[in-house]
């Protein structure tokens, strides 16, 4: 067989190379060794109204360009955390007490808080009947929340804790039953709890639907009527291997976010298509509208509440024995640098 001369040898070398370089510009955000799924976890809720919207839209799928995204629904943070722990699942929406706790059960290593995405939409329904008017009539009911050690688990007990009321697993006389969503509006409807501390649309429902009345709406108890219910978090692995798909979906994020704040009208009909694909259940205007009223979409993860609520965590015996430091489970750098490539004022931690 003839060999190829020297010089011919470096045409094809330089050919070669040249294919090369222009196949790896056209692959954007992509893997060296190909298009790169991520995995997105969310709740059908309407404090995961971005996540409901970007989906619906395609604006995630389209911002993270020929990767691939998957999408996986929980009812409750501490199973997604779970799932993201087990690598599972990449990025998710999730209340910050579930995150709180993963990055405590993993030494800080597992998860990082990269965004906010709601505020507020979290209130205590009564039932009529219960005859519940004051913190003192709880004593002896029955009171749902979505899971144990999650986010409005953590409220209700601290709630109890501030009005010197102890749980029936502390001996004293207060029920609280962690249950799925759909089955608390059940077990409500049948008179079998009174009560349940719930994000929405699960609380305008027992409201409309059940005609519970509002004994705390959760805004109430923080300054500025402000609290984080849902942040966006990254699995560290997949942000340190994947920056710049994490810095797209924030991108993606923020965009969703302004969209459903200048597009409401439009926003309430996705996210209402969204839940009947995910629980085969739509619901009415007044619903929607009530829920809405109820929270405030945001990226801003509002830190000095995170940190608060991560006090109530640990005084809450959730944490262990000795209180850990939870300063550097937010990252702030991704999003700032997408708020300061769209003129947008930077979030600062304090």
């Amino acid at each position: 067989m003839r060999a190829f001369s020297r010089p011919f040898t470096g045409i094809i070398a330089l050919v070669l190379f040249l294919a090369f370089s222009l196949a790896a510009c056209g692959t954007s955000s992509a893997s060296s060794k190909g298009p790169v799924t991520v995995n997105l976890g969310y709740f059908p809720n309407i404090t995961h109204a971005i996540a409901l919207v970007g989906v619906q839209r395609g604006t995630f799928q389209q911002a993270i360009g020929p990767n691939k995204l998957t999408t996986h629904v929980f009812n409750a943070g501490p199973d997604e955390i779970q799932a993201l722990l087990s690598g599972n699942i990449d990025i998710a929406y999730v209340g910050p007490n579930p995150a709180i706790n993963g990055y405590v059960r993993s030494n800080g290593s597992a998860l990082k808080i990269i965004a906010g995405a709601s505020s507020g939409g979290a209130l205590f329904i009564v039932r009529p009947g219960a005859h519940i008017t004051s913190p003192a009539d709880l004593n002896g009911k029955k009171i749902a929340d979505p899971q144990q050690g999650g986010t409005q688990d953590i409220s209700l007990r601290h709630y109890l804790q501030q009005h010197n009321l102890k749980t029936t697993q502390q001996g004293g006389t207060v029920n609280i039953l962690p249950m799925d969503n759909a089955t608390i509006l059940n077990e409500f409807k049948a008179g079998q709890i009174d009560g349940a501390w719930v994000p929405e649309p699960y609380a305008s429902r027992l409201i409309i639907e059940d005609h519970g009345t509002v004994f705390v709406d959760e805004r109430n108890l923080w300054p500025n009527k402000q609290f984080t219910t849902t942040d966006l978090i990254v699995r560290t692995a997949f942000l340190n291997a994947h920056p710049d798909i994490v810095k797209e979906l924030l991108q993606a994020h923020v965009e969703t976010a302004q969209y459903i704040n200048n597009n409401l009208s439009s926003a309430i009909t996705i996210v209402n298509n969204q839940l009947k694909a995910l629980t085969q259940k739509s619901y009415s205007t007044q619903i929607l509208d009530s829920a809405f009223h109820n929270l405030s979409i945001t990226y801003d993860p509002l830190v000095s509440t995170l940190y608060e609520q991560a006090n109530d965590e640990y005084t809450l015996g959730f944490l262990g024995s000795s209180k850990p430091d939870v300063t550097n489970i937010v990252d702030l750098d991704p999003l700032n640098s997408v708020l300061a490539s769209k003129g947008l004022p930077k979030i600062t931690t304090s």
